[in-house]
């Protein structure tokens, strides 16, 4: 059957210098078995499927497919499958507004500024158990004394993530080290000096993609706004960089709403680089 395809790139203003993402319009029919394994043939971080809404509030449905698994939620894949669902004729129901439903229910996402932003989703901050925390620094030899903050949070992905004292910390951490399954989903932040570009440098280690680590990474993002925003330290907007490491050129622009503590927008840059039919 044809199928129409886009494949785009995320969270960069460079083609090629993002993160990776393929999505099938005209998802409709396909099994469970068939997205898990085109999924598992592009060997993206992520692959999404459109399909018809559910919800009557939605503008369309999203499935979201590593190449090992599906998930509830993700920022990248938000975005791409956004700008593809626009770029292939879709029309939201609300001016500037599109209402996408995914596995955490509808995420909105907001195209009437300089960049399309999602709203972060909800997001449980706990705690980091005292047992992980110890595997991971053992494992990724961190200097304990240069951990500012630990957290756990859960925005439909889990993550553990620790603030270490600057980017250049964050920069020399050696992700070869961890490998999902056995550790999962490690994010590390710190903060650039004042005057850098970018205000904070963002990496996850060990996705779930089977990969060493993840080029950008929109829902960590959403997660530690979301951490930061609870601890009193989103003030302002801020720019995140993420990929160094990996040769991408990520930007994840961060945007709380004065007056709702619970309206933070996530933004990024698609760019699309092909656009044809598949025969699925």
């Amino acid at each position: 059957m044809e199928r129409r395809f886009v494949q785009c790139d995320v969270f960069t203003a460079l083609p090629t210098r993002g993160n990776g993402l393929a999505v099938v319009i005209d998802a409709e029919g396909m099994s469970d078995e068939q997205m898990q394994g085109f999924a598992a043939w592009t060997n993206l971080a992520e692959t999404t499927f459109l399909l018809p809404p559910e919800d009557a509030t939605a503008d369309y449905k999203v499935r979201i497919f590593t190449p090992a698994r599906e998930m509830p939620f993700a920022g990248h894949p938000t975005l791409g499958s956004c700008a593809a669902w626009l770029r292939t004729g879709g029309t939201p129901a609300t001016q500037g507004v599109v209402r996408q439903e995914c596995g955490v229910g509808i995420v909105e996402i907001d195209i009437s500024g300089s960049v399309p932003a999602f709203v972060a989703p909800p997001t449980t901050i706990e705690a980091l158990p005292a047992d992980a925390l110890q595997s991971i620094v053992t494992a990724l030899n961190i200097d304990p004394g240069r951990i500012l903050r630990t957290a756990r949070l859960n925005n439909g992905p889990v993550w553990q993530v620790l603030e270490l004292s600057s980017a250049d910390e964050v920069l020399a951490v050696d992700s070869a080290k961890v490998r999902w399954p056995t550790f999962k989903a490690i994010g590390l932040m710190g903060a650039h000096r004042p005057g850098d570009e970018c205000d904070y440098e963002v990496r996850l280690l060990a996705p779930s993609s089977g990969m060493s680590e993840d080029p950008i990474t929109g829902s960590l993002n959403s997660a530690i706004a979301c951490w930061m925003q609870r601890n009193g330290r989103l003030q302002s907007d801020l720019i995140i960089s993420q990929g160094t490491c990996i040769g991408r050129l990520g930007r994840i622009f961060i945007r709380p709403t004065p007056g709702n503590a619970d309206r933070i927008l996530i933004g990024g840059e698609t760019q699309v680089l092909i656009e044809g039919t598949l025969h699925l």
